[in-house]
């Protein structure tokens, strides 16, 4: 009897283990940054306005834009963020100020109404981008992805749905199942995830140019897990490695922001 007791009692543990991350796992991977104001007041450095978009199942996504400085049709850039990012804040890092900034955030960050998704998210992205590149001030030639961390699988997404001149992937990572495997190897993540993020099953097929910036000792996603997606990706591409640095304190100084600028001008020169 003892013996039946102990079994089921094992049982109950393994079923409930999984059970209970599949149900957190929404909470897990998408942590919400709500809008905030800016510490102590502060401004951009340059002029934003903030812009909407009406989702057709009912929620609106909000951010910024932030216009280039020089006038006509220009270069955007479009900022995906990560999981626990209000995307916004990048209007106070130094982007170039000759191309557009957009800075939208995903459901229910930010500002941005409803609930995040990978679906949503990806429904979301290319309504967002097909709305700016209409844009009269936007060049809808040169347009720019960027995804940082839990965004790359949304820039992975829309450039292999929509025509963009470059993509940026900033600690990128070659599926979300892959990366929950190495962090929780006891659970059969391959089976419980819902938010896949599979950015490499279309990597071979990419044929838009890549900048790929790892941090040499990130700790969340290991470089290796960024590797397979750059040795993945079809097109033309960089691979940059930050030494020291980690998942949070990648974005400090020359070594990451000179790489950036100088894709930038590239992808921006080509006819």
């Amino acid at each position: 009897m003892i013996g039946w007791l102990l079994l089921a009692a094992a049982l109950a543990v393994v079923f409930a283990v999984p059970a209970a991350a599949n149900l957190a796992q929404d909470r897990m991977l998408f942590l919400p940054h709500l809008a905030a104001a800016p510490p102590g007041g502060m401004r951009p450095p340059r002029p934003v306005e903030e812009i909407a978009f009406a989702m057709p199942d009912g929620p609106r996504v909000r951010g910024w834009l932030a216009p280039a400085r020089r006038g006509g049709p220009a270069s955007l850039i479009v900022y995906y963020g990560g999981n626990a990012e209000d995307v916004t804040g990048q209007a106070f890092e130094p982007w170039p100020e000759d191309w557009t900034l957009a800075l939208v955030n995903y459901r229910g960050y930010g500002a941005s109404e409803g609930h995040p998704s990978e679906r949503a998210l990806y429904a979301d992205a290319e309504l967002v981008l097909d709305a700016l590149a209409r844009r009269p001030d936007v060049d809808p030639t040169r347009i720019v992805l960027v995804g940082r961390s839990l965004g790359t699988g949304v820039a992975a997404h829309v450039t292999g749905r929509r025509p963009v001149r470059g993509v940026l992937l900033i600690s990128p990572y070659d599926s979300m199942v892959a990366l929950a495997k190495h962090h929780y190897p006891y659970l059969p993540v391959r089976w419980l995830l819902r938010h896949r993020f599979d950015a490499i099953a279309r990597a071979p097929e990419m044929r838009t140019p890549l900048l790929a910036i790892a941090g040499e000792r990130d700790g969340v996603i290991p470089p290796e897990f960024s590797r397979r997606l750059f040795e993945a990706w079809g097109g033309p591409k960089r691979w940059v490695v930050i030494p020291g640095a980690d998942h949070n304190d990648l974005g400090q100084g020359r070594p990451f922001w000179t790489p950036i600028r100088a894709f930038l001008d590239g992808v921006s020169a080509r006819s």
